[in-house]
């Protein structure tokens, strides 16, 4: 199972952003990049391999989905696992989420203590999935 070591992570808001990095950098030992937009993400991941895509899901200009969208057609992330953060955590919001691509959600405001562990959790449950999925295929 790979490694996640490297974050790409899109937020607009200056507050979130900083309170975030400290979670998954100094917490979670992770390499994150912050972008502040969409926009801005597109431009970083040039420059930046990412392993796993996080992306707040309300920003102006470029939604979280639609950067997703745009990410997935770079050839080198059209496979890396992403992850929503929103406030809109309806049953119906958080189905939309997952069938814009996403492996799970992150309710806001989240717990700044236990981000990067949740985040291992999703990301191995999705390295789970995908084995699972690969060994099925290659059974069948």
């Amino acid at each position: 199972m790979p490694q996640l070591e490297r974050i790409l992570y899109v937020e607009d808001q200056l507050d979130i952003q900083m309170i975030a990095r400290i979670a998954l950098e100094r917490v979670g030992k992770f390499t994150v990049h912050i972008c502040s937009s969409g926009a801005e993400a597109l431009a970083a991941v040039d420059e930046f391999s990412p392993d796993l895509l996080l992306l707040d899901v309300m920003m102006p200009d470029m939604d979280g989905p639609e950067t997703l969208r745009r990410l997935r057609l770079r050839d080198e992330l059209r496979n890396t696992p992403a992850i929503f953060m929103t406030a809109k955590v309806r049953a119906d919001e958080v189905a939309a989420l997952h069938a814009a691509g996403a492996i799970d959600v992150i309710a806001k405001p989240f717990d700044p203590m236990t981000l990067a562990q949740t985040i291992r959790t999703m990301w191995a449950r999705a390295q789970t999935q995908t084995s699972a999925r690969s060994q099925n295929l290659a059974t069948g």
